[in-house]
């Protein structure tokens, strides 16, 4: 049975995961012809084409795109009752979902970031990947390098935020009636 959690648990997250960098994505104004683009459009398109033509845009934030997040957090906690043949509550659902869909979007943030420092060692710019991680990190990075410049050639701007991150976390994970639900997720 814990197999089978894992495996829930593990294949909703990475398609929560996609869903989200879908929305950043589009938020970010990101190259679309990349080719890691691509494979995010393609593996979220036939579920969103439908879902578009009844929820409509809020300018650059694609409503059609954070409802499927919403929905994939949502489907993935019935799975779970379901699997434990627990009552179904779908208020504590709903809040669950919500608060995963924000954790998934910081743990992501995070490593899209982790990322983009380990490429700025190696490929030098040169990878589509790393083109799409500046275009995406870089609209949250440079309002804090206007405050705190490269000093000597190092850029702190990505340490920042990740203090940052663990700060918000910290906070949700000791807060509250929070707390116990977002150290659960």
């Amino acid at each position: 049975m814990a197999t089978l959690y894992f495996l829930i648990n593990t294949l909703f997250d990475i398609y929560l995961m996609i869903v989200l960098l879908r929305i950043w994505l589009q938020w970010a104004r990101a190259d679309f012809y990349n080719p890691l683009s691509q494979f995010i459009v393609k593996a979220t398109h036939p579920i969103l084409a439908p879902m578009r033509r009844v929820i409509p845009s809020l300018g650059s934030l694609d409503l059609a795109a954070v409802v499927l997040a919403l929905l994939v957090a949502l489907l993935k906690f019935v799975a779970f009752t379901l699997l434990a043949s627990a009552a179904f509550q779908p208020l504590p659902l709903l809040m669950f979902s919500l608060l995963l869909v924000l954790k998934q979007a910081g743990s992501l943030l995070f490593w899209m970031l982790v990322l983009r420092a380990i490429l700025s060692w190696v490929s030098q710019g040169r990878s589509p990947v790393d083109h799409v991680l500046l275009q995406l990190t870089e609209p949250l990075l440079s309002p804090i390098r206007r405050i705190i410049p490269p000093m000597g050639g190092l850029d702190l701007s990505v340490l920042v935020l990740f203090l940052i991150l663990q700060a918000v976390n910290i906070f949700l994970s000791t807060t509250g009636w929070i707390a116990p639900i977002w150290n659960q997720l």
